[in-house]
């Protein structure tokens, strides 16, 4: 059986900590399921365009993002997005629509219970 590797990057490791400390301590599923995401090889990670968060998302929401976020396409609502990173097109879409691009630790901070908060993958 092949061993289960974690990622090499320290940030990201850190995150990882950070995650499944939050979810043990506030009883938060969703920072366990973030941190599972996060452990998948670096080549699979997720990467969501503004277009398919417009679509998925509703004015007001906070989304996680397990991954990069790319400046595809335009964002017509106030949405707050946290993700591992943003490009800077996609950040600069984000701030001019009036919504907050959080990286995961900064929402951690901001809640964390991880209510209201929405997943995309």
């Amino acid at each position: 059986m092949v061993k289960r590797t974690l990622p090499t990057n320290p940030r990201v490791r850190r995150l990882i900590r950070l995650l499944r400390k939050t979810s043990n301590k506030y009883h938060a599923k969703i920072w366990k399921a973030i941190a599972e995401a996060l452990c998948i090889p670096s080549r699979k990670r997720i990467v969501i365009n503004l277009s398919k968060i417009d679509k998925l998302t509703k004015e007001g929401e906070c989304v996680v993002v397990a991954g990069k976020v790319l400046g595809f396409g335009n964002l017509s609502k106030k949405v707050d997005i946290a993700a591992l990173s943003f490009s800077k097109t996609a950040k600069s879409k984000i701030i001019k629509s009036g919504g907050r691009a959080l990286y995961i630790e900064e929402l951690i901070s901001i809640n964390p219970k991880g209510r209201n908060v929405k997943i995309l993958r």
